[in-house]
């Protein structure tokens, strides 16, 4: 098993949610009245509105337990979750994105056999590769509320204008830059590449069939095959010309902007934004369809987040009662049939693809169902946050031909590898 798992980068709400402030009182995991505290992000009031749908459903089921509530933005929580976990002072149930486990994972209790069936749970209950999400060095340390993989997104209105050949089930790189050639005109890109961490490097992890991180947990930017499909990747813009350069380090969604905009035909990003890209606001007709496969097969990974009980949790048999609602049936129902996320359930995830329109409720099945079939756990190491916050401002150099990929990925390979 991979050292660490990640994300659903997670779902829609992923996207657009932040993790939220810890604990409350004087205990590592509640507050001084017993209080069951659920550490959460959001982003907005109609996120906040669906976890406290959640949280009925959570106080229902468990009627004696006393269980509240703490938002905040996403981009304040890993900082006050950095805080509060040096004075021991995080929520019972703190949530966690799965690509960030391995920089927290000492901040949770791992969960035995006997822990999910006192919460009313069994590792069967799951997608599989969902565990993945929330397993670190071989341990389970909490339990996915969703799931998630990356998907090519394309414009079927810029393609079909275009005469460029349509993305489709089982194609290939030679497939993708076919696509990417014929739909580059004067007024658009044919791919946007990304600056996020799986936005630019799910299709090097694809067609290279390797990991960034070794299955020992080492960093292995420099391993011969990545770096190679890393340069074809930055040579979408700098040799092929099928893409544009990102503006600015700052504009983090650079590729997917470029993609929801109307100004390139095809983009990189999570299952999370499908129902996003199908309701898109520049008013074209949104396709999307799994990764391409290289020489080594179709490489993927399984990302998401979820929710762990804080080590010195004051009253873990709560916890694990409240954590078992948190991801149990009538919860991840609720939230499958939203539309916000792709459940981790797999009993639920059904529910998802009912709760799209007719007209593409097939096709969005087709490419969940294909992009899902052989994924893997992420790998990481336990400074991974550092190494991506590190290679990001240096891809818009590459991407402006300014600097090397090959010389990027060295320099943070010697300066973060072990």
């Amino acid at each position: 098993m991979r050292m660490r798992t990640p994300l659903l980068a997670g779902t829609a709400v992923l996207a657009t949610l932040g993790l939220a402030a810890c604990g409350s009182g004087s205990g590592s995991g509640g507050s001084d009245d017993g209080t069951i505290v659920w550490d959460m992000w959001s982003g907005s009031q109609s996120d906040t509105d669906a976890l406290n749908e959640t949280l009925a459903i959570v106080k229902k089921e468990n009627p004696d337990v006393d269980v509240r509530l703490q938002t905040a933005p996403w981009n304040d929580y890993f900082t006050k979750l950095t805080t509060n976990l040096s004075s021991g002072n995080l929520a019972c149930i703190t949530s966690m994105n799965g690509q960030r486990l391995s920089t927290y994972a000492d901040a949770f209790e791992p969960l035995t056999d006997a822990d999910l069936e006192a919460a009313g749970l069994s590792k069967d209950d799951f997608a599989p590769g969902a565990l993945d999400i929330m397993t670190y060095d071989g341990k389970l340390l909490g339990v996915p509320y969703d799931v998630a993989t990356m998907l090519v997104y394309y414009n079927k209105d810029l393609i079909d204008a275009a005469g460029a050949p349509e993305p489709a089930t089982g194609w290939s790189f030679d497939d993708f830059e076919a696509t990417a050639k014929g739909a580059t005109t004067d007024a658009n890109a044919g791919f946007a590449v990304g600056l996020g961490e799986f936005q630019w490097m799910a299709l090097p992890i694809a067609q290279s069939g390797k990991q960034p991180v070794s299955e020992d947990g080492a960093l292995a930017l420099t391993d011969p095959a990545f770096v190679d499909a890393s340069e074809w990747y930055a040579g979408l813009v700098t040799d092929q010309k099928v893409a544009l350069p990102a503006a600015s380090a700052s504009d983090t969604g650079w590729g997917e902007n470029q993609y929801s905009g109307g100004n390139a035909a095809m983009a990189v990003d999570g299952t999370w934004n499908a129902a996003t890209y199908l309701a898109n606001d520049a008013g074209f007709e949104a396709g999307m369809v799994e990764l391409p496969t290289g020489e080594n097969g179709s490489t993927s990974l399984v990302l998401g987040s979820g929710y762990g009980i804080a080590k010195g949790c004051e009253d873990k048999e709560a916890a694990l009662q409240v954590l078992g609602s948190l991801v149990g049936k009538d919860a991840q129902d609720a939230m499958a049939t939203s539309g916000r996320s792709y459940p981790a359930r797999a009993e639920s995830q059904p529910l998802y693809f009912e709760s799209l329109d007719a007209s593409v409720r097939d096709d969005v099945k087709a490419a969940f169902d294909a992009a899902f079939a052989d994924v893997e756990g992420q790998r990481s190491t336990q400074n991974w946050d550092q190494v991506n916050t590190a290679l990001q401002p240096n891809l818009v150099s590459v991407y402006n031909g300014q600097a090397e990929m090959a010389d990027v990925l060295g320099q943070t390979q010697q300066q973060f590898g072990q």
